[in-house]
């Protein structure tokens, strides 16, 4: 068994790699889903600039996962495909608000920003760990993003 000090196997460096494509996928699903369901342009256009950033860290996660010999995963995970199940299933009844949608946008949010924390725990490669702690700042950086705009909606009321 490897010590705590040794670089992770290219093997393992893919799996932690393919979680966090997982992760953008969801992200980019779950973004362009919430785009579909407000009304707002103003938040149509946020969500869709927010999709557009998970797609550019899926993409750069595939390169860095081709780049150490392994096959990126497909598609997200299926706790994203229920998640944005629901947020479809509020837009049907009517409870697609803004404050519904940025509140179910933080909820997905939390949980990129804690795969990423997972990630930086281990022992990664220096390119790979460089690559990962900017979309993690990233990631930090939509979650404030989404939790002080649904902050001032639920101001409104």
């Amino acid at each position: 068994m490897a010590m705590d000090t040794d670089i992770l196997a290219a093997d393992e460096v893919v799996g932690v790699l393919n979680d966090l494509l997982e992760n953008a996928r969801d992200g980019e699903y779950g973004f362009r889903t919430c785009a579909e369901e407000v009304k707002s342009a103003s938040m149509k256009q946020l969500f869709d600039d927010r999709a557009a950033t998970c797609g550019q860290a899926a993409g750069e996660l595939v390169q860095l996962i081709l780049g150490y010999g392994g096959k990126p995963a497909e598609g997200g995970t299926t706790t994203g495909a229920v998640h944005r199940g629901w947020v479809h299933v509020k837009g049907m009844v009517g409870a697609n608000s803004e404050l519904s949608m940025l509140e179910e946008c933080e909820r997905g949010e939390d949980a990129a920003v804690a795969r990423y924390r997972k990630a930086l725990k281990q022992n990664l490669p220096a390119d790979v760990r460089a690559v990962i702690e900017r979309q993690a700042a990233g990631a930090q950086s939509n979650h404030d993003q989404i939790k002080r705009l649904r902050d001032e909606a639920r101001a409104r009321g």
